[in-house]
């Protein structure tokens, strides 16, 4: 089992609004298939965010949680380094960090972070639907694809992850 990339909630969430399971029954059961097959990873932050998706992705994200979900001091994963990674960026990146101002809104958070930081130890990318600030870097606010280039992840949103993955519907 091969993971292949770091998923934000937003990654199938975003899309699942838009797109909903009902209406688009082509392209779904295809991304239920990639998540079955253990292309995607998480950590526990984004596992208790995650647990409100519903209907098949839900159940496929809920069914491989225990081996497509990193937990911190479990298995044979570099833990301690996703540690010191997600303990340092904390102070590097607290600035921008919703939590640590005021629950500032069109910012990271702390699981934001911890995702990417995820990514970041198991070099892989992260797939989010965040869009990265426009224009001007902003003093105040940073986004989950903001991020990632800053700390050298790559970012996937929902189409680019569908056309690199040829999923169609």
């Amino acid at each position: 089992m091969t993971h292949k990339y770091c998923l934000d909630t937003s990654g199938f969430s975003n899309p699942l609004m838009d797109m909903p399971e009902d209406i688009h029954k082509t392209l779904w059961p295809s991304v239920v298939s990639k998540i079955d097959a253990h292309l995607f990873c998480w950590n526990m932050e984004i596992a208790a965010e995650m647990s409100s998706i519903q209907g098949a992705v839900g159940a496929a994200l809920n069914n491989c949680n225990g081996s497509c979900c990193f937990v911190e001091g479990e298995g044979s994963w570099n833990w301690a380094s996703y540690i010191a990674t997600n303990n340092a960026w904390r102070t590097r990146f607290k600035p921008y960090i919703s939590e640590y101002n005021g629950n500032r809104k069109n910012t990271i958070g702390l699981n934001d972070l911890s995702i990417v930081a995820l990514a970041h130890t198991l070099e892989l990318p992260v797939v989010s639907m965040e869009a990265p600030n426009m224009g001007q870097p902003s003093q105040t606010k940073l986004r989950i694809p903001d991020l990632c280039k800053v700390v050298h992840v790559q970012h996937f949103n929902f189409t680019q992850l569908c056309r690199k993955e040829g999923i169609s519907g």
